[in-house]
């Protein structure tokens, strides 16, 4: 048997390695986005808002990241990643450490606007890149290691957070999570951008450019909408909880506020590090014995998360409900990886980057762009946080049922490289 070429397992190891450091920086985006949740409580007190604007700062982030990402979606499929990508990291880095600088609201949420444009630069181009060297049957784990980040940087963003506002100190929080960015952003120029296709064997093949009518084309596609808007209901159950989580525990539940966000933070750490690396694997495994596996995954996770988190927003006991949030996000980021896979095998090579930007668009529009403020104003006009929060597995239910039917759909075989 021939050992393998020194060729590819150069190859190999770059793509690890590129991996871990877009990973790396996928933990910052998600921990420069979050540290807000925990310090809202003395952010409302020092900046003067109510429960009524408490979902303003997040709906500015979201306004800034999903209507530039069809714009980067575009850019990423023509022209090279590396240096946009590098741009958008510095633009969200230096924007999260001048928040902690403002002096009024209105201030704070121009900021964040720009928060959103840099994230959404990384977000729809680094996926496209992995899928570009890793082959469909390693795509899925890559992906969902990528995605990992999610819970893990989101849990380091509620650790800080709750150190700071046991404090009472959030802008400081804002200035140390920043500027890290801008650090790691730099290891970027060191590594070799795929050609297109290359994990699919196309790179030396003649790859169409994207055209704006095949990216409009897919809000046609049966298979997209029913993935996209099951995703978009699921993203403003998440959202919503991400950002009231440890306000509920402080509220509801009579927690320090400094301790809601470190056992959130916790909670949300465990759970969805140990879902994502679960969720790609028993994707992995389902999807040898069917087409849908992916989806099957997605569907049965979104079934038995709904009733999860009705219990776990409505039980009178702390600890119960604590434990019904752990499991409730437990299930809520097991398919977390899956998903991204399930995207990229429904559309063409040279469309990935403008399907995840398209994706993200509409899943933050329609997702959490609107859900905190939409808790935030039930709460406002119930007086009780507890009302507001009800919503979100009504949404569960929601996104359950789509991409239940998105199973009868799924029939393609898995694209494996040549």
């Amino acid at each position: 048997m021939s050992s393998p070429s020194p060729l590819l397992l150069s190859r190999a190891r770059t793509a690890w390695i590129t991996l871990a450091i877009l990973s790396g920086l996928n933990m910052l985006n998600y921990l420069d986005r979050y540290v807000m949740s925990a310090v809202l409580t003395p952010m409302q007190k020092d900046l003067g808002f109510g429960d009524d604007f408490a979902g303003w700062p997040a709906s500015a982030f979201m306004l800034g990241y999903f209507f530039t990402a069809p714009f980067f979606g575009y850019l990423g499929d023509r022209f090279p990643r590396k240096y946009l990508m590098l741009g958008g990291v510095m633009v969200w880095s230096l924007a999260t450490a001048a928040g902690g600088l403002a002096h009024s609201l209105a201030q704070l949420l121009a900021i964040r606007v720009f928060v959103g444009v840099g994230e959404a630069c990384f977000v729809t181009m680094g996926p496209s890149w992995i899928s570009d060297i890793f082959a469909a049957t390693r795509r899925n784990t890559a992906l969902s290691l990528f995605y990992v980040a999610i819970p893990f940087g989101s849990a380091i963003g509620f650790t800080i957070g709750g150190w700071f506002a046991g404090r009472g100190d959030w802008r400081d929080a804002l200035l140390w999570v920043g500027l890290p960015g801008l650090l790691l952003a730099l290891s970027l120029l060191f590594l070799r951008e795929p050609p297109r296709g290359e994990a699919d064997g196309l790179a030396n093949k003649s790859i169409p450019t994207a055209r704006i009518p095949e990216i409009a084309g897919l809000l046609l596609n049966r298979r997209f909408n029913l993935l996209v808007w099951g995703y978009t209901a699921q993203t403003f159950a998440l959202g919503a909880f991400g950002w009231w989580g440890p306000t509920f525990l402080f509220r509801i539940h009579g927690l320090p506020l400094g301790e809601a966000s470190t056992i959130f933070g916790a909670m949300l750490a465990g759970a969805g590090l140990v879902a994502t690396l679960l969720g790609g694997f028993l994707a992995n495994r389902l999807r040898l014995r069917t087409p849908a596996g992916y989806v099957w995954l997605m569907a049965l996770s979104m079934i038995v998360a709904t009733p999860i988190c009705f219990f776990a927003v409505t039980v009178g006991n702390a600890t119960l409900s604590l434990i019904g949030l752990g499991v409730g996000m437990f299930f809520l980021f097991l398919p977390t990886g899956p998903i991204c896979s399930e995207l990229f095998e429904i559309v063409p090579v040279h469309l990935r980057a403008s399907s995840m930007a398209l994706c993200t668009f509409m899943i933050h529009l329609f997702g959490d762009f609107i859900s905190p403020s939409v808790v935030g104003s039930i709460s406002d006009r119930t007086q009780n946080l507890q009302t507001g929060v009800l919503i979100l597995p009504v949404v569960l239910l929601i996104s359950a049922i789509l991409w239940s039917v998105l199973i009868r759909f799924t029939r393609e075989p898995l694209e494996v490289a040549a």
